[in-house]
């Protein structure tokens, strides 16, 4: 929101300089996000040419003499303005001043063989107008020699300000100097709109056939008006904000929409077919808008029709085809009130950003509908004249105030002052809410256009920002005598350390959005069950996230488009299932692309790293469940995992029959083609949330480490089973042969073949083992022996290789 120093004073009475007005602001909670003080103009002084020749070398040039009025001798500049003559007088920068309309710092030149000392300016040189076609003619009374921009009042601060959602009523400038007068910096000018005679009633009558999208609506017509330029001041003011001067009657809702937070559209009368309408968009209908771009409808947005269709987009633009020109001489005049919830899904689905949406999405006062088109009536009739009739009004019911009961003590309950009771009832009445009663419980009545206030809570802050933040008087922590509890949950443990894990084994961190297209989330088991967003912000982020993997993998895509295709990247962050807390999982998932091993990727003069694949899925997920505390020495591995995987490359992760911690594998193809991804590309994700917590170990006696005095020895077994059984299976089985002796077993061959016997396949281990109490004898050694491959025939069936 951007106002100008001089704009806020016709509101404001004050004697404050603009550092305390800006220190103000940011106090009461506007706060102030930048200042132009306009220092860019102060360079440019009032100077008079005193001769003007013809240029000897160029038709179009002349060489003028210029007084600036620095008692110095008339410097030379060269001139190709067609209105440079003798005694005119106009704006003049020096050498080394920058010129803000072409970009450019002036320099002594030549043009054409002649030195130029200077410039004589245009309005689109200063940035004024659009103004280029000669230079600035200022009347002969101007004073030489003194500031342009203080004569021309150009040299009027322009103040920024960032409003929050939750205040509207900020979204004004008479809005501002009612809270700037509130907090004792001046006097509110509350001087009421003037309310215009009309002669005879408006033509064009007004329908609501959807009263739930617009509870009231105003019209008034005014015949024969003038549309030429609005008046300099007005223009200035624009300009400075920000906005392009069209034409007088365009320029009054504008400066009416920053001035009261009032948007208003004018209609060309006669370019209005019929009576108007507000009613549902029918599916499909089309209208060009004022930013000459044709829009498509649906029945869920809002607009204003005449017979021959739609003539605007309610409470966001008008359309093309009945807005004001320089021809226009009826005008219609138009206020109304738009449903916010309406108005911001109509404008983020069309894409449009509008000062008018801005302030209907967040709200705007109902009891200045009809004063709005009073104001405005003032203003066409004093730029443009005219003959208003009377004024048309639908809908409007009236407003119901809202009554909150306040208990006195919540200031200090909620903020730890004590605020004396007679400044509470006076910030809140100068706010313009009107409390009630003498107890320590007032009824208040807020006022219409404060929209943003619900409850109790709502009036302590605005007695506070009032008051001031900054009375809030800085308290030590409190000291502990013991030593504090754990502060962070398991989840949050377990998050952190599955994060540092992944970056270690080289993965990079990414952040990917929670919401996703429709078609991604059917990939990954979203299906009817997805969590679809009533108003998603795009069309392709409709959905909810039930798995983190298609945005890594749209991520890792993304990164193969710009020639990076060897990428591992990792996320852990929530997912959703559905709308059940249970639903809601903290999910560790990751991605490896192209060559992404953990041992290094590309070309090397070692030979090339071949593809990624399940074997490097898994070894991620097994890291990141370890470092999630999870028990890897109890996993169990089973073939297959979700659809969205390959069948024969991937695996599911469980602890016993039941609890999944997570799934891994090759990515289908089809897939792959559903994301608009190529391959090789493996995945894993592991639910942080579903790792068992530890068992609580007893605090009085300290574990014991104990360091076995013997030698560990290690002997292999090759054992002939059915191709069907898993390796897994037969090295559980090996372990729990004796858990006291064997201390660990791992697989390092497989072999199938014709002399095996059909359908077998021989799997060789390696024990070790780990004396305790004494040395092993060939005996002991023997009888584990037996027990191993006892154990093993009797869970798997297979017998000793010979």
């Amino acid at each position: 929101m951007k106002f100008t120093l001089s704009w806020l004073k016709d509101h404001l009475e004050t004697d404050a300089s603009l550092a305390e007005i800006v220190e103000r602001l940011t106090a009461i909670g506007l706060e102030v996000e930048h200042v132009d003080d306009k220092a860019g103009l102060k360079p440019f002084v009032i100077a008079k040419v005193l001769t003007a020749v013809q240029h000897q070398d160029a038709d179009r040039l002349r060489v003028l003499t210029v007084d600036t009025g620095n008692g110095k001798p008339p410097v030379q500049v060269v001139c190709g303005a067609p209105n440079a003559r003798a005694g005119m007088i106009g704006a003049f920068a020096a050498p080394g001043t920058y010129i803000p309309g072409i970009d450019v710092t002036l320099s002594v030149g030549k043009i054409r063989g002649v030195e130029s000392h200077g410039m004589m300016c245009s309005e689109r040189e200063l940035e004024l107008s659009d103004e280029h076609s000669g230079i600035i003619d200022l009347p002969e009374d101007a004073p030489v020699g003194t500031s342009f921009a203080a004569y021309a009042h150009l040299d009027d601060p322009v103040i920024e300000i960032n409003l929050t959602p939750n205040r509207p009523d900020a979204a004004s400038v008479y809005g501002i100097a009612r809270d700037l007068a509130a907090s004792g910096l001046g006097r509110l000018k509350t001087a009421p709109v003037e309310a215009i005679p009309g002669k005879g009633a408006t033509p064009v009558k007004v329908t609501i056939e959807a009263p739930e999208l617009c509870p009231g609506f105003a019209l008034r017509l005014v015949r024969g008006v003038k549309n030429g330029p609005s008046p300099k001041w007005l223009q200035q003011r624009l300009i400075a904000i920000g906005l392009r001067p069209i034409s007088a009657l365009v320029d009054i809702t504008n400066y009416v929409t920053f001035d009261r937070g009032r948007p208003l559209h004018v209609f060309d009368a006669k370019k209005v077919a019929g009576n108007l309408v507000v009613r549902r968009a029918k599916d499909g209908e089309k209208v060009r808008a004022l930013d000459g771009r044709e829009y498509t409808l649906t029945p869920e947005m809002c607009v204003i029709a005449d017979d021959n269709g739609v003539e605007s987009i309610a409470g966001i633009m008008g359309g093309e085809h009945s807005g004001c020109d320089e021809n226009t001489t009826d005008v219609l005049i138009e206020s109304a009130l738009w449903d916010p919830i309406t108005t911001a899904r109509t404008g983020r689905a069309l894409g449009i950003i509008t000062d008018a949406r801005y302030r209907f999405e967040r709200g705007v006062d109902p009891e200045f509908m009809v004063p709005g088109v009073e104001l405005a009536t003032r203003l066409v009739l004093d730029f443009c004249g005219g003959t208003p009739s009377e004024i048309e009004a639908a809908g409007y019911a009236g407003h119901k105030p809202m009554v909150v009961s306040f208990p006195l003590s919540e200031v200090k309950r909620l903020t730890g002052i004590e605020v004396p009771k007679e400044e509470v009832l006076d910030i809140l009445t100068r706010l313009g809410f009107e409390p009630q009663g003498s107890g320590e419980v007032v009824k208040v009545t807020v006022p219409s256009w404060r929209p943003d206030i619900d409850g109790k809570a709502d009036l302590v802050e605005e007695v506070m920002r009032i008051h001031g933040v900054d009375n809030i008087l800085a308290q030590p922590l409190t000291s502990h005598d013991a030593v504090n509890g754990k502060i962070l949950t398991t989840l949050q443990v377990r998050t952190r350390a599955a994060k540092r894990a992944l970056a270690v084994r080289g993965m990079m961190e990414a952040v990917t959005w929670s919401f996703i297209p429709a078609k991604h989330a059917e990939l990954f088991g979203g299906g009817q069950t997805a969590l679809k967003l009533a108003n998603p912000i795009a069309a392709d982020m409709s959905d909810m996230r039930p798995s983190l993997l298609p945005g890594l993998i749209a991520a890792a895509q993304r990164n193969a488009d710009r020639g990076i295709g060897d990428v591992a990247l990792f996320e852990v962050s929530g997912t959703y299932e559905g709308d059940a807390p249970e639903q809601q999982r903290r999910v560790a998932a990751g991605v490896r692309r192209g060559t992404a091993k953990l041992e290094g990727s590309g070309r090397s003069w070692a030979g090339n790293a071949g593809p990624v694949g399940v074997f490097d899925a898994k070894a991620d997920a097994i890291a990141a469940l370890e470092a999630c505390g999870a028990p890897v020495d109890r996993l169990q591995i089973e073939p297959g995992g979700p659809a969205w995987y390959h069948p024969g490359r991937s695996g599911t992760i469980k602890l016993g029959p039941k609890t999944v911690l997570g799934t891994f594998g090759e990515f289908h193809p089809k897939t792959l083609d559903g994301l608009d991804a190529s391959g090789p590309i493996c995945g894993f994700e592991v639910f942080v949330d579903a790792v068992p917590e530890p068992k609580a170990k007893p605090t009085r006696t300290k574990p014991k480490l104990e360091l076995s005095p013997f030698q560990a020895v290690k002997r292999d077994f090759a054992f002939v089973v059915d191709r069907t059984v898993e390796a897994g299976t037969l090295v559980r089985a090996a372990l729990a042969a004796d858990k006291k002796l064997v201390t660990g077993v791992s697989v390092f061959d497989v072999f199938e073949g014709a002399s095996l016997g059909e359908a077998k396949k021989s799997i060789a281990i390696e024990v070790s083992i780990q004396p305790v109490e004494k040395t092993l004898t060939d005996e002991d050694f023997e009888a584990l022996a037996k027990r191993i491959v006892e154990n093993v025939n009797k869970q798997t069936g297979g017998v000793l290789r010979a």
